[in-house]
């Protein structure tokens, strides 16, 4: 190597080098996943589902290379920067958890995973619990036996090894401690703001709402809040979700000709998550810290579109003038009567479709439940009678015999993706921090959002949270964004302020 070249870091550029091409890799990997919820013809599974499993078998072989973990500890000990640094403390968290997988058992799950998905789709409609447990008895047993070995290489719980792959240092005490105090004053606010609401008059919309009118109103949203259409697109599965890689960021919804507030806010969702997507910093792509930092700061992007900014009456009257564009004039679309509509209170099956009060039940009872699930204390058998009885403690709904509506529900168990609902409460919780920090530096927020400037939030959320990556722990950020750890205070004041006044 000439003189000119050489650089003070080898190991570590190398390093990087390797991760450019894992990322090109993922990238793949993310809009082959995206194609099969979207556009795949059914005849399509198996051969996608083994191309994908030699796909992650791959990546996690070039992952756990013995060069790959020697170049880590050789990289730890060259003059870099504190930013670089933090690219090791994130490559030598995932080598930790990857190298104690074995190949094998990573591509064996993959296609549980991709199996069981896939019947899944036909299964939930059907209410087949029966045929869902023959897909899914397979896949449970490799989602133990991964985190088993991972629990061990890592020091903590088998749970908490899964969680780990989606909020890194996450432990069920904090989690247990936070739900803990959620669980104590929740059921009580539910009831209170029902019987509020319960005197309020309210105007349903009526419909039928044409697909084609609800596609270009969400796109037309989507815009309002700032998504660049150049870098990504909307299209529509069977579960809403946001994938790609920050330069092709891929969303979904999913539309029903009766009602449109689902699709519309479930796109608002999603549209938090991929504009935390598209502005990750340009000049980390393909490095550790330009990685988002966690599914719960994911979560809380989505939530700080759809909750906090989607709830507010500024954002309401943005939305007035284009429901009637899209639809028509009617009653139900006065700003007054659509805040109502977006702040209803109601209890129901769907976690998907909860309001912001009732929300925290869904999440606490898919927690209890899947804990005790990887810790085999339970078995899937099990699942349908704790479902029941969860329900009814938590939100007084009798869910026996509907599968549909109950635990077949969520793509996340059919998909081997245990350990990440908890990441959507506490998404919640640090949305209303964001929030709360944000409106102690900048007073005149609310009166910005009412005059239809959504600037602000955006600019304070791309500053203190997505030019950031994973250049900080989840405990940092936190701290530099909003000067304390995660307090759920700030969730109870929140719901306090917007539904009791």
């Amino acid at each position: 190597m000439s003189a000119m070249s050489a650089t003070a870091t080898p190991t570590y550029d190398a390093l990087m080098a390797q991760c450019a091409r894992m990322a090109r890799l993922e990238h793949l990997q993310a809009i082959a996943v995206w194609d099969r919820a979207t556009q795949m013809p059914p005849k399509g599974n198996e051969a996608r589902a083994a191309a994908l499993a030699e796909l992650s078998a791959l990546l996690h072989r070039m992952r756990t290379e013995a060069a790959f973990g020697d170049g880590i500890v050789r990289a730890e000990q060259e003059p870099l920067s504190d930013e670089q640094r933090a690219d090791l403390r994130e490559l030598r968290r995932r080598w930790d958890a990857d190298t104690a997988l074995p190949e094998a058992l990573v591509e064996q799950g993959a296609l549980a995973g991709a199996r069981c998905e896939h019947a899944w789709r036909s299964q939930r409609p059907a209410n087949d619990w029966a045929g869902f447990l023959v897909d899914f008895r397979p896949l449970l047993a490799n989602a133990r036996e991964q985190a088993a070995r991972q629990a061990e290489r890592l020091g903590v719980s088998r749970y908490e090894a899964l969680m780990a792959r989606y909020e890194p240092g996450l432990t069920c005490a904090t989690v247990d401690r936070v739900f803990g105090e959620v669980r104590q004053w929740l059921p009580a606010l539910v009831q209170q703001v029902v019987e509020r609401q319960r005197r309020e008059p309210l105007l349903e919309p009526v419909g039928p709402f044409a697909l084609p009118a609800q596609r270009t109103l969400c796109e037309r949203v989507m815009r309002l809040l700032a998504f660049d259409f150049d870098a990504g697109r909307l299209d529509v599965s069977a579960h809403p979700f946001c994938g790609g890689v920050p330069e092709d960021v891929r969303l979904t919804t999913r539309f029903a000709e009766h009602e449109f507030l689902s699709a519309l806010m479930g796109t608002v969702h999603e549209t938090g998550h991929a504009r935390y997507q598209q502005r990750l910093p340009r000049a980390w792509l393909a490095r550790p810290i330009g990685q988002p930092r966690s599914m719960a700061i994911h979560e809380s992007q989505s939530l700080s579109f759809e909750m906090q900014l989607g709830g507010h009456p500024g954002f309401v009257l943005q939305l007035a003038p284009r429901l009637v564009e899209a639809f028509g004039a009617q009653p139900a679309f006065a700003p007054e009567n659509l805040q109502r509509l977006l702040t209803r209170v109601k209890p129901g099956f769907i976690r998907v479709d909860a309001d912001e009060v009732s929300y925290p039940a869904h999440v606490i009872l898919r927690y209890e439940i899947e804990r005790a699930l990887i810790e085999g204390e339970i078995e899937a058998e099990d699942i349908p009678a704790l479902w029941d009885a969860k329900m009814m403690e938590l939100l007084g709904l009798d869910t026996r015999g509907n599968h549909r509506d109950g635990a077949l529900q969520d793509v996340h168990w059919p998909s081997g993706l245990f350990g990440y609902f908890p990441c959507y409460s506490l998404g919640a919780m640090y949305a209303a921090q964001w929030f709360a920090a944000m409106r102690r530096a900048l007073p005149g927020l609310d009166a910005r959002i009412e005059a239809g400037d959504f600037a602000p939030v955006f600019d304070w959320l791309d500053t203190h949270i997505w030019s950031q990556g994973s250049r900080w722990t989840t405990e940092e950020l936190a701290q530099r964004a909003s000067g304390q750890a995660l307090d759920p205070a700030h969730f109870k004041a929140h719901l306090q302020r917007r539904y009791l006044g």
